[in-house]
């Protein structure tokens, strides 16, 4: 009886110590960016990526801004901290590492937010319509650093004739995140309700917007910035027309030769860019489309990519479109859940758009278990969660990308445990 008894002891015991073992403490500091002084007070919460982001453990910061939460199990989890409505959030970190997060304060409007760049592509004439693609990157450069939110965060432009299509966003770092566009006063005017943070590096914060318009051979077009844009790109075929209005300020800029391009530097809110296009014709696809996307990913991190300082770049200057051609020449505007189909998928034959650049990245870490994609997914999935809370994406389309991504971090996650 005795024996019996001890050995129930030590299969208690060795479940006790299982159990302890298995739980973990994580701990932090969370600091104020914009002050230089702890964030005490702020929530922190450990979520479970893959129990639908459920918090499995929450505390506050302390008046020295430190933290520290009890990790329950093997999973896959997010560190998040809430600061003043805004959501910032790290990977868990592992085994005895400090998990440091940075917030930001928040304001409505912060200065130091401008245009870098706003690239509006024709992207093809058919049928009666002309299809456009319009990308803008933005950046946050604001002293001391801020995060620029409210229900009108970045407003955009449209024609007036304009059907809207999709809308996405992206956070420096992050994935593209399609959103809903919001009406903001006169037809044609809509706004992201979408945080846009301090740069990160020489990352910051994209939009894109997708829109038909009824085209019998002939456009004018009447673009405009809401905030200062250091230059305006046009992109269009080779077979179409261009040409400037009176007091717009576009000239010639070839980056390719394969598309015609135009550009305008220092748009400010209320500046004349009027410009007509005419005649049919699409970018370049297939080949020419997929060598030019390679081309644009060779110069993607040269350093300087600035389109300002004049016309005409000297030879073996970075493409200032790099960025973008791999966007707009490789299918610009697919879902975030198009994505993730992407890489659970082997490439279609005559398929209708190119991979781009980024997608093949990650592709590529994904068949290799890689962490970045991994921490990448799992950073992608709680800025969903925080749409969701936000009321900024649709159920439906919450829904759709959520299933998508958690099917992409399960793979990628039993790649890197069958890797060891």
């Amino acid at each position: 009886m005795k024996s019996t008894l001890s050995v129930f002891r030590a299969i208690a015991l060795s479940l006790l110590f299982a159990g302890a073992a298995l739980q973990a403490q994580i701990t932090g500091t969370v600091t104020n960016k914009t002050t230089g002084k702890p964030a005490a007070g702020d929530a922190v919460a450990l979520v479970d990526v893959r129990a639908g982001m459920n918090e499995a453990a929450s505390t506050t910061a302390d008046a020295r801004g430190r933290y520290s939460l009890t990790q329950p199990g093997h999973s896959s989890y997010l560190v998040r901290a809430t600061h003043q409505g805004a959501t910032y959030f790290i990977a868990a970190p592992e085994s005895n590492r400090q998990g440091d997060i940075a917030v930001y304060d928040v304001a409505a409007k912060v200065s130091g937010v401008v245009i870098d760049e706003d690239v509006i592509a024709l992207v093809e004439t058919d049928q009666g319509r002309l299809r456009v693609v319009e990308r803008f990157s933005v950046q946050n450069s604001s002293s001391p650093p801020r995060t620029q939110w409210s229900a009108h965060t970045f407003g955009i432009v449209a024609p007036p004739e304009a059907a809207m299509g999709a809308a996405e966003a992206q956070r420096p770092g992050g994935l593209p995140t399609t959103l809903k566009l919001d009406p903001d006063g006169p037809k044609g005017r809509y706004s992201f309700n979408f945080p846009i943070q301090p740069d990160e590096g020489d990352k910051g914060t994209m939009f894109q917007i997708e829109y038909e318009l009824p085209y019998s051979g002939k456009f004018i077009f009447h673009p405009q910035v809401t905030i200062p844009a250091k230059a305006v790109w046009i992109m269009l075929p080779k077979s179409m027309n261009f040409a400037a209005g009176s007091g717009s300020a576009f000239q010639s800029a070839p980056q390719d030769p394969g598309f015609q391009t135009y550009v305008a530097q220092n748009a400010a809110p209320g500046k004349a860019l009027e410009f007509t296009v005419s005649g049919l014709g699409s970018l370049p696809r297939g080949d020419e489309g997929e060598q030019s996307g390679q081309q644009a990913g060779n110069g993607q991190n040269a350093s300087g990519a600035q389109p300002g300082g004049g016309i005409g770049n000297p030879i073996g200057t970075p493409d200032p479109l790099s960025k973008y051609k791999v966007w707009i020449l490789a299918g610009l505007g697919f879902l975030l859940a198009a994505s993730a189909a992407f890489l659970l998928r082997k490439p279609a034959q005559g398929a209708a758009f190119n991979a781009s650049a980024r997608t093949t990245q990650a592709s590529a870490a994904l068949a290799t278990g890689s962490a970045a994609l991994l921490n990448s997914l799992k950073e992608e999935l709680f800025a969903l969660e925080s749409d969701k809370v936000a009321g900024t994406i649709a159920p439906e389309e919450y829904a759709r990308q959520k299933a998508a991504l958690e099917m992409v971090l399960k793979r990628a996650l039993e790649k890197k445990q069958n890797n060891g």
